[in-house]
């Protein structure tokens, strides 16, 4: 699993940036298809990832606008903060707890990762139901946020491998 993309610490660069904007612009991508046109189509769940962003706006006394809460999503979360946390704490992190692994499992696990933050967390303080009452969103969402850590790894490891 030892690259650029998951080594103790990536220096912080243009290039490490355009890694995060690359990975993040298709799993963010992958995500959505998923969330909102695939598990329609099974007859599953719409994902809303927008509606949570909103929420915590508002909750936060920020500006809830819809443009504010896709802008939130996509770009500050898919595209910056997601990317980060793979790349500058779980994967740091892994390499050193758990050593050398297939990026695989560690990119799943992230995904995990992510949900219990988002759908636990985010939820909480943005005022709505835990886990949203573990409805079919959740577990929509759960999907979701595991393939977005798969497709994340996989992309940058396909740059990286460039």
């Amino acid at each position: 699993m030892t690259d650029a993309t998951t080594r103790s610490m990536p220096k912080m660069n243009a290039y490490t940036l355009g890694l995060m904007f690359v990975a993040g612009f298709f799993a963010t991508n992958a995500f959505d298809l998923w969330g909102q046109v695939i598990s329609l189509g099974l007859g599953f769940a719409n994902l809303s990832p927008h509606g949570l962003a909103k929420s915590l706006l508002g909750t936060l006394g920020l500006p809830n606008s819809n443009f504010a809460a896709y802008f939130v999503h996509f770009y500050l979360v898919g595209l910056i903060g997601y990317p980060i946390g793979w790349m500058f704490i779980f994967a740091p992190l892994w390499q050193r707890v758990i050593g050398e692994t297939h990026w695989f499992i560690p990119s799943a696990i992230y995904g995990f990762g992510l949900w219990v933050f988002a759908i636990g967390g985010v939820t909480l303080v943005a005022g709505l139901p835990f886990f949203l009452n573990f409805t079919g969103i959740t577990w929509v969402a759960l999907v979701g946020h595991v393939v977005y850590g798969i497709v994340m790894v996989a992309v940058l490891k396909r740059i990286d491998r460039s």
